[in-house]
């Protein structure tokens, strides 16, 4: 990961299928603690609603995807052990311009020729010297709609970079090596990437973006990054850049029983960082580099308190001793999920009608009520409506969150409490099958207590 600290504020991005009827927004946190290629070389009172039962989290909605294989921990961690005699042989890095970066890209090449892919490499100059990156295209899927994943292959220098960034490359080259396997078919073009020079800037990836039409951009309907995910004291973090891949990844973690935070520490300092200027919708896994793990995150994921989630980020210690396994593999496996999944579209639902005004929560005062007026669906709602709540707070354990139907029904989605944390984003579930689906539903936000102050940056519904 790239050592320039940058806080860049969450994208939005709307997903490119956007109806009529509202642009899809879901994919928000669900947990218990709720918070072209330039130079390439070839190759109220009650009702009848009142009744609406709030409950968890949310199943993502959607039509159900081709089940993405299990991706072996034994072969991820094979790979890593390639990338460690790679880089031992070749004084001991893969940095940017060594020898060690060319032999690891082209084994890595040489293994996805094997399998089917159609591969490129993309030529760029940083600091004087001739940097590569690896394009993997796997043949079929619509060139309209283009799925992306990738990962940086350079390590810093005088280190073998066993988890930064081996980990998020050898995971996205056995998700890419399963896709060929398994004969996946998905209704998208997939295209993998390994990017170099991540750690002088992410030059490698900001060359292949600026490098693209506006045409080329807007067929990529989605890119995933993967750096650093075998942290040894680990964390399981999440981007919420888009809400659509955000969600995804939710769910994975979710039916896995993984409570997840967003991902702060690594925002602006990835391979994401240039597909999202380009306004291309992101999303990835991270699980901790420089940052101190809390006791609160320790007593969630284990692991130590007061030390850093990667003690030997950047450092000659990072080897193949230095990978948390049980994160490495269910990261791997979320990945492949991830391109399963939105691979297909089965993460997209039906109707989802969305509210981006933001409105100021009185603190310790009235509450405040967000309007969504829902046009087009007969009847009553769904058994299943979800709900996604994006509440921007100093303590969210003050806020009390409900929903009111059209016909004046409310359910309580979310009581006042001792809730640690700061923001709400969470989505939750409930039947609303008692109530009519059109009309004007309204998010209603309390803060019933003095203090810490906050405001409502958003929120859907999900039909």
């Amino acid at each position: 990961m790239f050592t320039r600290s940058v806080r860049r504020h969450p994208r939005r991005t709307p997903p490119r299928r956007a109806g009529a009827a509202g642009v899809l927004a879901a994919g928000l946190l669900v947990t218990s603690a709720p918070a072209a290629t330039a130079g390439v070389l070839a190759a109220g009172p009650p009702t009848a609603s009142t009744a609406l039962a709030a409950a968890g989290p949310a199943p993502s909605g959607a039509a159900p995807a081709a089940e993405a294989p299990d991706i072996p921990l034994s072969a991820v961690k094979g790979r890593l052990s390639r990338l460690q005699s790679i880089a031992s042989a070749n004084g001991g890095d893969r940095a940017h311009g060594s020898p060690g970066y060319r032999a690891a890209l082209d084994h890595i090449r040489s293994e996805l020729d094997a399998a089917g892919y159609t591969t490129s490499v993309q030529r760029f100059t940083a600091g004087g010297t001739t940097g590569y990156n690896l394009i993997a295209d796997w043949p079929g899927g619509s060139p309209d709609e283009i799925l992306m994943a990738g990962a940086h292959l350079d390590s810093v220098s005088g280190g073998a970079g066993v988890n930064d960034n081996g980990s998020g490359s050898a995971a996205v080259l056995e998700t890419a090596l399963a896709v060929a396997r398994t004969g996946f078919q998905p209704d998208k073009h997939l295209r993998f990437a390994w990017w170099g020079a991540e750690e002088l800037g992410m030059l490698g990836s900001r060359h292949h973006v600026g490098g693209l039409s506006a045409a080329e951009r807007s067929r990529i309907s989605g890119y995933l990054n993967f750096d650093m995910i075998g942290s040894p004291n680990a964390g399981y973090f999440v981007y919420d850049d888009d809400p659509r891949i955000e969600r995804v990844f939710q769910d994975w973690f979710t039916a896995a029983g993984v409570p997840t935070e967003i991902s702060t520490e690594a925002d602006g300092r990835s391979d994401h960082a240039p597909f999202a200027d380009a306004g291309i919708p992101v999303g990835g896994l991270f699980t901790g580099a420089g940052r101190i793990k809390t006791a609160a995150q320790a007593r969630k994921w284990g692991g130590t308190a007061g030390q850093a989630f990667d003690p030997c980020y950047h450092s000659a210690c990072d080897t193949e001793a230095n990978i948390d396994d049980t994160a490495l593999d269910r990261n791997s496996d979320a990945l492949a999920h991830a391109v399963w999944t939105l691979g297909t579209g089965a993460d997209e639902p039906g109707r989802v009608f969305e509210s981006t005004e933001k409105s100021a929560i009185p603190d310790g005062g009235p509450a405040v009520e967000s309007p969504i007026r829902v046009t087009g669906p007969a009847g009553n709602a769904p058994g299943d409506l979800r709900i996604g709540v994006d509440i921007r707070h100093g303590y969210r354990g003050d806020l009390v969150v409900g929903l009111v139907a059209p016909d004046g029904g409310t359910t309580r989605l979310k009581s006042a409490g001792f809730d640690s944390g700061d923001d709400l984003v969470a989505t939750y579930t409930v039947d609303a099958s008692a109530a009519p689906a059109a009309g004007v539903w309204k998010l209603r936000v309390r803060d019933a207590h003095r203090q810490d102050t906050g405001h409502l940056a958003g929120w859907w519904l999900g039909f």
